[in-house]
C-alpha cells in the first residue's frame, strides 16, 4: 500500500455539490435559486420580514421581566456538606467560609455568595458562614450541635430587609 492508493470508505464522505459550475454539474446557470428575486441575491433578509406588515413578533405582547441586577447564589444543599465531611475534604474544627467551600469543590464558584438549602441530613457539628441560608437548613444545623451564621444584611429566607436607620 502506498500514500495515494489511500482512501476513504465507501459512501463515508459524499461527494460535494458543485454549485454554478457549467450545465453538466446540474446546479448550473442559477445554482438551484430561481430567477431574479430577494431569495436568488447574496445577502438576504426574510427572517422576519412580511412584506411591510408588522411583524408577529412585533405584533405579539411581549411578557414579564429580567431583573438587571438581581444577585445570582451559589446552592449547596446540607447533605453535599455532611458527604465531603466524610470524604475528609472539610475539616469540622474549624469554622467553614465560603472560600472553603468552593476550594473543597462542593461548587465551582461563589458567584454573589452561597446559600444553603435544606436537603439531605447532617450530623456532623459543623460551623459555617455563609452568605445566606433557608430557614430549615439553620434548624438543622443547629439541630446536629453546629452553628450557622448568616450575613447580616440577609434574612433566614433570602430577601434582602431594609436597615433601620
Amino acid at each position: 500500500m502506498k500514500l495515494n492508493e489511500l482512501q476513504d470508505n465507501p459512501g463515508s464522505s459524499p461527494k460535494q455539490k458543485r454549485k454554478a459550475r457549467g450545465p453538466g454539474s446540474g446546479k448550473g446557470k442559477t445554482a438551484g435559486k430561481g430567477i431574479k428575486g430577494q431569495k436568488s441575491r447574496s445577502g438576504i433578509a426574510i427572517g422576519g420580514y412580511e412584506g411591510g406588515q408588522m411583524p408577529l413578533y412585533r405584533r405579539l405582547p411581549k411578557r414579564g421581566f429580567s431583573k438587571p441586577n438581581q444577585k445570582r447564589y451559589a446552592v449547596i444543599n446540607l447533605g453535599l456538606i455532611e458527604k465531603f465531611v466524610g470524604l475528609g475534604k472539610l475539616d469540622i474544627n474549624v469554622e467553614i467560609t465560603e472560600d472553603m467551600l468552593v476550594a473543597a469543590g462542593l461548587t465551582g464558584h461563589k458567584r454573589d455568595g452561597i446559600r444553603i438549602l435544606n436537603k439531605g441530613e447532617i450530623t456532623s457539628k459543623v460551623m459555617l458562614n455563609v452568605t445566606g441560608a433557608s430557614a430549615a437548613a439553620v434548624e438543622a444545623v443547629k439541630a446536629a450541635g453546629g452553628s450557622l451564621t448568616v450575613a447580616p444584611d440577609l434574612a433566614p429566607h433570602g430577601k434582602s430587609v431594609r436597615k433601620a436607620q
